[in-house]
């Protein structure tokens, strides 16, 4: 048993579909164990108020450039044309396409990059309007320490999508390990220099050593090679920007709920934090069951597509969605008993006091009620894009973001913020069934 286990987590072991979504699940819970350190550690620090409402808003404008320029392709859409080109022993069109896309979208990212850190302040002007000029003035801070973060990020993903291409699960399952610890150490380290802001610090350095410097160590051991290319004309390079399109311009309200809660909720001091530390717990069985799986079932989805195998791609789904929902309802029904205990131990310490674990507990308990179709949408949408189908998805989730912004609003007006919770409930529902 031992044996195996180890052989399990050698870098170089070809995982299963069963045991490529063990490893993923475990590295997960252990990421979001040090999640929750990281956010203990700010809850005892800093509290829940102004800053670090701020903070979290510092990470709005680095997200969806990231969103809209990325669209999330890194490890999508580039793993279906990667894959199929490793299925056909076609490895020379796959390091070209790698390299590619690599130069081209870290030029267009670096770019994006410069831009938004001169227009940041008008920009976090209209975004947080409630926030006062102290408020925001940190936010802008903030948000130019982390804007270069994206570029480690997106270069790094692309990075992943070979490895999992290639089924080497262990990199691409650690390096949000040393992302999370990164933060913490900034914190510990820095925290009485520069306040909040060594948060910032620590997780521009945590992108570099974990999502990019992590998955490079893996792609150099199996001999991936990249070049400077600006090949525009590669074939490859031109489906995978037909596929990404959809992705960079649409918007997903399973990306889009956190801007829109932390749009709403700046004018409530403590309310961006607060909803932060509810949707950053409740993530932890998101990632477990819905991300982890999804990451790890996407290189098989499509390789079972490729294959034509079509009868063993929709039961390969069906069999991963029922697991899911039993799972995430049994989930559930543990979250929203245990609530406040819940959030009472894992945030209360500090400057965090039981009235804000009260109200952080309310929006945990609504959040949690929408595990299930928060888990399930994650696979569903791996599916679609593991049969090269990036508009369907793109088409739903733009037209339910547009309408359930209205909701938000009004729901936010009729019962304060835990209206966004519930609001966001009967989006990813919609989301989900769409």
């Amino acid at each position: 048993m031992l044996t195996r286990a180890l052989r399990l987590l050698r870098p170089s072991h070809q995982h299963s579909a069963f045991s490529a979504t063990l490893l993923m699940i475990t590295a997960v819970m252990l990421s979001r164990v040090i999640g929750y350190v990281r956010e203990a550690y700010i809850a005892w620090a800093f509290g829940a108020g102004p800053q670090t409402d701020a903070y979290v808003a510092g990470f709005t404008i680095p997200d969806v450039l990231n969103y809209l320029v990325a669209g999330g392709t890194a490890s999508i859409t580039f793993v279906s044309i990667y894959t199929r080109f490793l299925a056909s022993s076609k490895e020379e069109e796959a390091q070209k396409t790698f390299s590619v896309i690599i130069t081209v979208m870290t030029v267009v990212l670096g770019i994006g990059t410069i831009l938004a850190e001169i227009f940041t302040p008008q920009i976090e002007r209209h975004l947080f309007s409630g926030f006062t000029f102290d408020q925001l003035q940190l936010c802008v801070h903030l948000t130019r320490i982390l804007l270069p973060a994206q570029i480690f990020f997106y270069v790094g993903g692309v990075v992943s999508a070979v490895l999992l291409s290639h089924r080497l699960f262990l990199f691409p399952a650690f390096g949000p390990l040393l992302y999370n610890l990164a933060i913490i150490v900034g914190g510990l380290l820095f925290s009485r220099q520069i306040g909040i802001a060594s948060l910032a610090y620590g997780a521009l350095i945590g992108s570099f050593l974990g999502p990019f410097l992590v998955n490079a160590i893996g792609a150099r051991r199996i001999g991936t090679g990249y070049s400077i290319s600006f090949d525009t004309r590669n074939p490859a390079f031109r489906e995978w920007v037909r596929l990404s399109i959809p992705l960079m311009l649409g918007v997903s309200l399973v990306t889009a709920d956190d801007w829109i809660l932390r749009y709403f909720a700046s004018s409530s001091v403590g309310d961006i934090t607060r909803l932060n530390y509810a949707k950053r717990l409740f993530a932890v069985p998101i990632a477990v069951l819905g991300q982890a799986t999804g990451q790890a079932s996407l290189p098989f989805f499509a390789r079972l597509f490729g294959e034509k195998r079509m009868q063993e791609f929709s039961a390969t789904v069906n069999a991963s969605i029922y697991r899911i929902a039993a799972a995430s309802l049994l989930a559930t029904s543990l979250m929203t008993v245990t609530a406040l205990p819940l959030i009472d131990l894992v945030y209360r310490r500090g400057r965090m006091h039981f009235a804000d674990s009260q109200t952080t507990a309310v929006y945990f308990f609504w959040f949690s009620l929408s595990l299930a179709f928060w888990s399930a949408q994650a696979l569903y949408a791996r599916a679609f894009y593991a049969a090269g189908d990036t508009l369907t998805p793109m088409i739903a989730s733009s037209i339910i973001t547009a309408a359930s912004i209205p909701m938000y609003a009004v729901l936010y007006h009729t019962l304060s913020t835990r209206g966004l919770a519930i609001a966001s409930d009967f989006g990813i529902l919609a989301n989900t069934v769409v």
